[in-house]
């Protein structure tokens, strides 16, 4: 439930990610893009026979300064409010692009603008495709170096902050489009620990799901979660974040349990699973 290709960071083109899932066994696999639906069409018409897709995004968000990220599905595309916020934020992270392109150039590192694009594509910019650029540059020997304080993790001496929506309003834009939502990731170590109060004033504005099971949780974060899910009444959902090379192809490496899957496609109305 948690998949990228190269219309974001991912290194995969759609038809690609398709592939792999139906050969890792999967019954289903979620394509969650950051801010975009624009791989969605190559995924439908490369969908294996016996796979299901289930159209989704991975949506940008921001609370009390630190980054959340909030996995949407099943939503409709053509939603207005919902595709102009996407779109605004699509806009902020070339600009923020630009930006840490521009401080890396001020401390040494021989990167460029066009280089950044040319690993892009026609995905959306993210922060893995500067730090691929750093690594093809020589300036870092692998691009998992880049997100730390000497370059463009967060706090870095490179780091630039974008626009990003609140989560609570992020939550109504997709259950307005018809859609439904899941808290990612919530305990990896690369990302803020969203306080358990914090994730339970999300349920209650319409919270779907919490990703549980997800390669950065170890087993005592799982449990953990999986308790704060069940006292919620969340989805305990799961997926192997995959971004193609960048994570090592590792689609399938987590799932997220069929009765839970069940529950969460179950409650959205805006559009439904393709199956091939």
């Amino acid at each position: 439930m948690h998949s990228h290709s190269n219309a974001s960071d991912g290194t995969c083109p759609p038809a690609e990610v398709m592939r792999r899932a139906s050969a890792a066994g999967l019954d289903a696999i979620a394509l969650t893009d950051h801010d975009t639906v624009a791989g969605h069409d190559e995924a439908r018409r490369a969908l294996p026979p016996g796979l299901t897709l289930v159209p989704g995004m991975e949506l940008s968000c921001r609370q009390h300064g630190h980054s959340v990220h909030l996995l949407s599905y099943l939503f409709d595309p053509a939603s207005p409010e919902l595709a102009e916020e996407t779109a605004r934020i699509r806009a902020s992270r070339v600009d923020r692009a630009r930006a840490m392109v521009e401080r890396l150039q001020e401390l040494g590192a021989p990167v460029t603008w066009d280089q950044v694009i040319a690993i892009a594509g026609s995905g959306v910019v993210g922060r893995p495709h500067i730090a691929r650029a750093l690594a093809a540059a020589g300036v870092i020997e692998t691009p998992e170096q880049a997100f730390g304080p000497e370059w463009i993790g967060a706090g870095g001496r490179a780091h630039v902050r974008r626009y990003a929506l609140d989560p609570a309003r992020a939550v109504g834009l997709v259950r307005a489009a018809g859609g439904v939502t899941v808290l990612a990731h919530p305990r990896a170590a690369r990302a803020w620990a969203m306080p358990d109060e914090d994730i339970a004033s999300l349920a209650a504005v319409g919270l779907n799901g919490i990703e549980v099971y997800h390669p950065d949780h170890d087993q005592v974060q799982r449990a953990s979660l999986q308790r704060l899910a069940d006292e919620l009444g969340l989805v305990a959902s799961g997926g192997s974040d995959d971004h193609g090379e960048l994570t090592g192809y590792r689609i399938g490496c987590e799932i997220a349990p069929p009765e839970e899957y069940e529950r969460l496609v179950s409650q959205a109305t805006g559009a439904e699973p393709v199956h091939g």
